[in-house]
């Protein structure tokens, strides 16, 4: 908990130091026009600088933009409200606490930036109105909430200032760089999956779902990346939807290659030598994707000169038995070649500053990104909140004590801040910790530095020490949780005004609260919002099954894709956990291997209504859907499923069977595709289907 060996191991840069520089000048910019200004509240427009701050500029003006929105909405709401429920301080506790809470379940919705809009316009509210009850004999309320939105509004507009025109550090190539090594992963990840580089062994199998997991995690990191780059002038300024565009076709790419994986396990373990001309045909094909010249819109569907030449030759030489299994990898590296020149085309694009999209691609782009969302956390996370705020008001209420409302101020904010995190009760003990720590910083401060200090240049000069130390903390995640708490605690610790004057019983009465506000926090997070990781993947995989579910009942179009979409996203959220269950470790491995066949649950739909709707098949199918609808809604509520599974394989081997009865042969083939893929990759039965 005293992070003393990160610490001790801690070698700032030089880029980290001309963040932390940059930082402290915007702040104590700030903080002068503030005095100049005679602002009531200096400590929130430096205050908000650090908040804001982050080596990447357009993720501190995003951010910034954010903040302003979020608290020009709080200041609303507390204009709006506080003079119609101050008098009835019950009524009132009871509506700000419901107010975060939903506005902090609104927020948890959202990985990107603009989830800070819904979290400032909660927190904000109690701040301002907390503040105006404290000081009602003093100040109005109109005053309080203006003063507050202008504060916080001069601290954005001197970090955008500082950080944009100094030294600027973008996103953008750190964006272009993950994006890059992604389209590079995906094609070498292709060459080992098709050349056998490890040995086909049921662990290497799941060493290929796991490194197709990571590529889930980073493109759904990208993704919430790209949202930043509307706010910097770099090479991808405004590139942020087609980029996002691209991002989803790459998802398609990493189902493509769970399914070629997965065929290939089906047909080693009937026999291996149709590998000799496997990687023959590799050759053709790396040399076609490996081709740098660009690609024409005209292009997109164009495949390898020799690739039906080498599937026929692989189909002479393989087992009469490994035949269907062969067809479906035909399918799914069809796809594969198709959906990377589709990338390739929009990533061109991109770098030559064209932001369109290719004609023949479906943008799965919605107003609002079609990503994973845990809709239960996020109401754990708004209950929590709730609740933090109903008892720390109330004891403030209930005992009297004038400086209780620091006590409740802190407990809304840190409620709010850390929520997002599966487990927020170790970061908020650190930030309590930290807060400790502050409180004697601000008293070393008060009490032995600033007596000395008479203009504000020797102010800036005393503060700058501590406050660039907690600055070059900050890109640091093991060690941020720390710089932020001690910098704001310090700040908002110290109080500063044109005409200072510590006032003892004040001090450490707010130093008081500002630790016991906290602390109410952790333990009602700890009862109700807290996490391990293995309980997070186990609701996210219960999600998952209901995914799988809904995929039954979803035409292909870009509503399905943008389904799978999200169902991708979600695999790359489980992979971003760390778990101890190696039997949840495997789900997590199987859950992708599941997602890349959903495609074969709307082809089942598909081939149903090519066929006449008397055709005995048809009712068989339905009857087959309604089986994997039970399975999956089994594995979703944790119930046995291994009767439903058995019931799933015998319908599954039914209609293999009376595939030989159908006059369509094109319908035959694909349907005894989608069953073989459907057994093998949703029920993990790896035998193949032979009706010869």
């Amino acid at each position: 908990m005293l992070l003393a060996r990160q610490l001790l191991a801690f070698r700032p840069t030089r880029l980290d130091w001309i963040f932390a520089i940059k930082t402290y000048v915007a702040g104590i910019l700030a903080l002068y026009i503030a005095f100049s200004l005679d602002l009531a509240y200096p400590i929130w427009a430096i205050g908000t600088v650090f908040i804001i701050a982050n080596p990447y500029s357009g993720m501190a003006s995003s951010k910034s933009l954010y903040r302003v929105l979020g608290t020009l909405i709080g200041a609303i709401v507390s204009i709006a409200v506080t003079p119609f429920l101050i008098n009835t301080p019950w009524l009132f506790t009871f509506f700000l606490a419901a107010w975060v809470g939903v506005c902090l379940y609104i927020s948890m919705l959202d990985r990107t930036s603009r989830s800070y809009v819904f979290m400032l316009a909660g927190y904000t509210v109690v701040i301002i109105s907390y503040n105006i009850i404290y000081l009602a004999d003093t100040v109005s309320i109109f005053d309080m909430a203006i003063g507050r939105f202008l504060e916080i509004t001069l601290g954005v507009v001197c970090s955008a200032v500082i950080s944009t025109c100094f030294f600027p550090l973008h996103i953008g190539p750190a964006v272009e760089t993950r994006v890059s090594q992604a389209i590079q992963d995906t094609k070498l990840l292709f060459d080992q999956i098709l050349l056998g580089e490890q040995l086909q062994k049921e662990k290497q199998h799941y060493d290929y779902t796991q490194l197709l997991g990571n590529i889930t995690r980073d493109t759904s990191e990208i993704h919430v990346m790209a949202v930043h780059l509307s706010y910097e002038k770099s090479a991808l300024q405004g590139m942020t939807k087609p980029l996002q565009e691209m991002l989803h076709q790459l998802t398609l790419l990493v189902a493509n290659l769970v399914a070629i994986s997965e065929r290939m396990k089906q047909l080693d373990q009937i026999d291996m030598t149709y590998r000799a001309d496997l990687t023959q045909m590799h050759v053709h094909i790396a040399e076609f994707l490996h081709d740098d010249h660009g690609i024409q819109e005209h292009q997109l569907n164009d495949l390898p000169k020799q690739f039906e030449r080498d599937f026929n030759l692989l189909m002479d030489s393989a087992r009469p038995e490994q035949r269907l299994a062969l067809q479906s990898l035909k399918m799914d590296i069809r796809h594969f070649i198709q959906n990377v020149r589709a990338v390739k085309l929009i990533w061109q694009r991109i770098q030559n500053g064209d932001d369109s999209l290719p004609k023949s691609i479906t943008p799965l782009t919605t107003p609002y990104p079609s990503l994973h969302r845990d809709h239960g956390v996020a109401v754990r996370g708004g209950i929590s909140a709730f609740l933090v705020i109903l008892i720390a008001t109330s004891f403030w209420i209930l005992s009297g004590w004038k400086s209780g409302f620091m006590m409740a101020v802190m407990a809304a904010i840190s409620a709010c801040i850390l929520t997002a995190m599966d487990n927020p009760v170790p970061a908020l003990k650190l930030f309590i910790r930290a807060t400790i720590y502050a409180a004697v910083i601000v008293f070393i401060y008060a009490y032995g530095i600033f007596p000395h200090v008479s203009s504000f240049w020797e102010l800036a000069v005393v503060l700058a020490p501590f406050i660039i130390f907690c600055l070059l903390l900050f890109p640091y995640p093991p060690l941020a949780g720390l710089g932020l708490p001690l910098i704001m605690g310090m700040i908002m610790g110290l109080n500063l005004h044109n005409t200072y004057a510590l006032d003892q019983v004040a001090f450490f009465d707010s130093a008081i609260g500002t630790v016991i506000g906290p602390i109410i926090s952790v333990y009602i997070i700890q009862m109700v919002r807290s996490m391990s990781p293995d309980m997070t993947v186990q609701r996210i995989l219960s999600l998952h099954y209901k995914a799988v579910r809904n995929a039954l009942y979803l035409p292909y179009g870009v509503d399905f894709k943008r389904h799978l979409r999200s169902m991708l996203d979600r695999i790359g959220v489980l992979n971003s956990k760390l778990v101890q269950s190696e039997n949840l470790k495997q789900e997590m491995n199987l859950a992708l291997i599941e997602t890349s066949a959903v495609v074969d649950l709307t082809r089942l739909q598909e081939l149903a209504e090519q066929l006449s709707g008397l055709h005995p098949l048809v009712s068989s199918i339905g009857n087959l859907q309604q089986l994997l609808d039970e399975y999956f809604r089994a594995k979703e509520m944790q119930q046995p499923q291994l009767d439903i599974l058995a019931q799933v394989l015998k319908q599954i081997q039914r209609l293999q069977e009376a595939t030989g009865q159908l006059e369509n042969i094109d319908i035959a083939q694909r349907l005894n595709i989608s069953l073989n893929n459907i057994r093998s990759s949703l029920c993990h039965q790896s035998t193949v289907y032979s009706a010869e």
